[in-house]
């Protein structure tokens, strides 16, 4: 069992295949609440260690880790007939060398920030896939945008990212605008500098000009929290703020079931923000910005973009919409009919049809090579 999305999302893609292994370390010291069972088809674990330290120490570790795991990784990559290796990541990293070693059918995932790599790392993974791209290497960058996410190898494609099944996304119901004197926001994701869970805090006394019991709840884990409960306090609002941390996703989905607006004025370059559409299957208008994949998502007109995240833009964006019954109503539907168009079903099978177009065309270009081997000898 592990946390976030990712048993859900190897689940669903479990089904395209007779059987999967998954590689991963494992941790035995002690089971933390909250956590979801790997299930799936034919699905079975080969733990690895799990790598000692933070930071510098544990870069300092890894020899010693590849040294006693990598011969476990190069048997299950050489036993598969194909290898999915998610980066950034180690297992994934070493899975994609010793796959591309062993001639194996590849896909890799690319789940980090594709459009502003940062650390050498980052890059280096980036210029990898798009210099191997093609054939029966098929490369997937979670995000999404008007361009293709390489302009050097065509290759190279965006894939939406989810870990919302269908009948959680189908009991979405539409919301009703909240009364004048009640209010409930949100925010849900990492808590870091540029997330912007520091302009919503900032824009809640203007907020409760308008709304005179506003509440927002903070959701999520991070280095910004202790800044952000001074924040609060230095405005006088913590009676207005809930700041919660981590909790589970069950328990998030209930919290947007309570509240009327999700809002994430991101200034942060994103992948493919999941809590977005857990927002939307809620039936959540949105108030975020123009980064990344977020435009594409608040296509259908499920919430506002905002110009600058600033508090001015994000209390006008919240009072449009929630004193306006009509637009709340359509944003909520709205709201809903786009999260459907992303659940696992749909991502697992758009991920299908990829690998079954590309290995299609290898197949091919195998037959045909051996094809001209034959007629040569």
């Amino acid at each position: 069992m592990t946390d976030g999305g990712f048993p859900l999302q190897m689940e669903a893609i479990s089904w395209l295949f007779s059987a999967i292994t998954l590689v991963v370390p494992v941790d035995t010291t002690e089971v933390p609440t909250g956590l979801t069972p790997l299930n799936g088809n034919k699905m079975t674990v080969t733990p690895l260690t799990v790598p000692v330290g933070e930071g510098i120490r544990r870069k300092l570790d890894m020899l010693r880790w590849a040294i006693v795991n990598g011969p476990v990784i190069w048997r299950a990559v050489r036993d598969a007939d194909v290898v999915h290796t998610p980066i950034p990541g180690d297992v994934g990293t070493v899975g994609m060398v010793f796959a591309m070693i062993l001639r194996k059918r590849l896909f890799v995932r690319h789940c980090g920030n594709w459009l502003e790599p940062r650390t050498a790392a980052e890059k280096l993974w980036k210029w990898s896939m798009e210099r191997l791209a093609g054939g029966r290497n098929v490369m997937l960058a979670t995000g999404g945008a008007a361009d293709p996410p390489s302009m050097k190898n065509p290759s190279v494609s965006w894939i939406f990212s989810s870990s919302l099944r269908e009948d959680q996304v189908n009991r979405g119901i539409p919301r009703v605008a909240p009364d004048d004197d009640e209010l409930r926001l949100i925010i849900a994701c990492r808590q870091e500098r540029r997330k912007g869970t520091d302009v919503v805090i900032s824009a809640l006394p203007a907020i409760a000009e308008t709304f005179g019991s506003v509440v927002l709840d903070v959701v999520g884990s991070g280095s910004w929290l202790n800044d952000l409960k001074e924040q609060t306090r230095s405005l006088g609002i913590e009676d207005r703020v809930n700041i919660l941390g981590k909790v589970k996703q069950t328990e998030v989905i209930d919290l947007m079931r309570r509240a009327h607006v999700f809002c994430y004025p991101t200034s942060a370059s994103e992948g493919f923000p999941k809590v977005v559409l857990e927002a939307l299957a809620s039936g959540l208008p949105v108030i975020t910005t123009k980064v990344s994949v977020l435009p594409q998502l608040l296509s259908s007109g499920c919430g506002i973009l905002l110009d600058d995240a600033t508090p001015d833009q994000l209390e006008n964006a919240v009072k449009r919409i929630c004193l306006d019954r009509d637009l709340y109503d359509a944003m909520s539907r709205n709201a809903i009919l786009t999260a459907r168009r992303f659940s696992l079903e749909n991502w697992s099978e758009t991920i299908g049809e990829k690998l079954r177009r590309s290995w299609e065309i290898d197949s091919l270009a195998q037959d045909k090579l051996a094809l001209e081997e034959q007629v040569g000898s």
